[in-house]
């Protein structure tokens, strides 16, 4: 199920990771299925480290934006990052095309903590990098009037 981003609405909505007007962001866009949410990339060498390697940094924001937007489709809220543990496991070569990163629930850690096992695959399948993003996930009135939180209605969920 495709998750509609109704940020993109606001005319200062800017993020890095998926704002579709941001001309050097990554304009990501998200798919939920039952406790899973995905998005798939087209890397380019604008985001290269060296050679035909993927930036590590790009590759932590793809596992990071991944698992913000599954605060909002599983947990129906908002939060901010508050840890997040990146294993690279192997290079991310651009030529081998399309990115897919995932993140799943794996539970509550604290108080208003929660965190999300993610995973990268390149375009082979083969998975690159993993991690665990932890989130301090707002009540959700509270993630209404301080992230603009829409409601899951509004992602179409």
């Amino acid at each position: 199920m495709k998750i509609r981003n109704p940020y993109n609405a606001i005319p200062e909505h800017n993020c890095f990771g998926c704002a579709a007007k941001n001309p050097i962001g990554l304009k990501l866009d998200f798919e939920k299925d039952e406790d899973k949410v995905t998005a798939r990339w087209m890397p380019s060498t604008d985001y290269q480290g060296f050679g035909d390697f993927l930036h590590g940094g790009i590759a932590a924001t793809l596992l990071d934006e991944v698992a913000f937007w599954a605060v909002q489709a599983l947990l129906d809220s908002s939060g901010v990052t508050s840890e997040l543990d990146v294993k690279y496991l192997k290079p991310i070569h651009i030529s081998h095309g399309q990115i897919t990163v995932t993140a799943k629930l794996k539970g509550q850690v604290g108080k208003h903590l929660y965190a999300f096992e993610t995973q990268l695959f390149d375009g082979t399948d083969s998975l690159c990098a993993e991690g665990i993003a932890t989130y301090f996930v707002y009540p959700k009135e509270l993630a209404k009037t301080k992230f603009m939180y829409p409601g899951k209605e509004a992602l179409g969920l």
